[in-house]
């Protein structure tokens, strides 16, 4: 079995993806549990971060990995 970077940088962008739903789950969890004002707005900072790495850190990686074209 080759070390293909490829395959490597693809596992990369999936777990980053995983690691910012589990973020987004937990700010949703706390937002939901909340008792007082610094609750929700902990709850709703982490959940709004989460969408946020799992929108734009990936496609950044991505462009940033991607081939150059031939000229």
């Amino acid at each position: 079995m080759t070390d293909d970077p490829a395959r490597n940088r693809y596992y990369l962008m999936v777990g980053v993806q995983i690691v910012a739903v589990a973020g987004a789950v937990f700010g949703l969890v706390l937002l939901g549990r909340a008792s007082g004002w610094v609750q929700t707005i902990l709850g709703g900072a982490i959940l709004l971060s989460g969408l946020y790495v799992m929108a734009v850190v990936p496609r950044a990686m991505a462009r940033k990995w991607r081939t150059p074209p031939e000229p």
